[in-house]
């Protein structure tokens, strides 16, 4: 199968689908300034001693909860600020999602590469402001796409002369309240660019805990272990210091402590499936 050769250029300095490994990581939401520092310097330090290329990535609103009444965020002004206050301080890249159009310029005068979330990766009019930007896009997968029919929304942000777009897998809905990660879909996309596995959301079980969404993150080092056979580009991994206590996804966040050895286990993994050239 075919593969898609030119790398994409993610951020200024980091490049996907090239020699090194990439991470987009962080907790779900800004909680505060003080949990994005902790999880920030943390992560950036264990990339440092494993030689992962690192992007801090926090969700500045989480639009798109299972119940009104549940945490959002602290704020898009404050979580805008707090984003750009990180990125300076320990001289990281940010990520964060967008859900409309209009909250493009203003963020992406903030953060580095703008993700589209799964549930809004056919909205036409977002796709494109979002490549007028100039920035990196990160478009998930919705759980209700085939994977070859992702090229389509690669190819929107292409037609804006924005050439740095990648796809992410986070797992098709199977049933209610429950994902699966049919790993096909890894080299369907990475026909059309470089493509990025989230652990987090994977799995996760979407509106199964009675209001919020559940999760079963004893399963993500044996996914994450698959998708980095499988050959992708990069991982997304939210996590945080006390999952238990996250405002946002804790029932499938990697905890904060348990990052290095993961991330170290799924590097190995990863350089060991690159020397294996499906065809050769």
């Amino acid at each position: 199968m075919k593969r898609f050769e030119k790398p994409v250029q993610l951020t200024k300095n980091i490049q996907l689908g090239n020699e090194k490994l990439v991470l987009l990581s962080g907790p779900c939401a800004v909680e505060s300034y003080d949990i994005c520092y902790e999880i920030a310097s943390t992560v950036k330090e264990i990339c440092a001693k494993l030689d992962i290329e690192y992007v801090f990535k926090a969700s500045f609103d989480k639009a798109n909860r299972t119940s009104a009444s549940s945490f959002r965020g602290i704020g898009m002004d404050k979580a805008l600020a707090t984003l750009q206050q990180i990125g300076k301080e320990l001289s990281l890249p940010l990520i964060t999602d967008v859900h409309e159009s209009v909250q493009i310029k203003e963020v992406a005068e903030v953060v580095d590469v703008l993700q589209i979330p799964a549930f809004l990766c056919r909205q036409t009019d977002l796709l494109l402001a979002a490549g007028e930007s100039g920035k990196g896009i990160n478009v998930k997968r919705g759980q209700f796409m085939a994977p070859e029919d992702m090229q389509y929304a690669i190819q929107k942000i292409r037609e804006t002369g924005n050439e740095n777009a990648c796809l992410t897998e986070r797992g098709v809905s199977f049933g209610y309240h429950n994902l699966v990660v049919d790993m096909r879909a890894l080299p369907v996309m990475r026909q059309y660019s470089p493509v990025i596995f989230d652990v987090t959301h994977s799995v996760q079980q979407p509106g199964g805990a009675g209001g919020s969404s559940g999760g079963q993150r004893e399963f993500a080092p044996f996914l994450a272990r698959a998708a980095a056979a499988a050959g992708v580009d990069g991982f997304f991994i939210e996590t945080h210091p006390m999952p238990e206590k996250a405002l946002s996804d804790g029932p499938n966040m990697v905890p904060l402590h348990q990052m290095e050895d993961f991330l170290r286990m799924l590097k190995e993994v990863w350089e060991t499936s690159r020397k294996y050239v499906p065809g050769n």
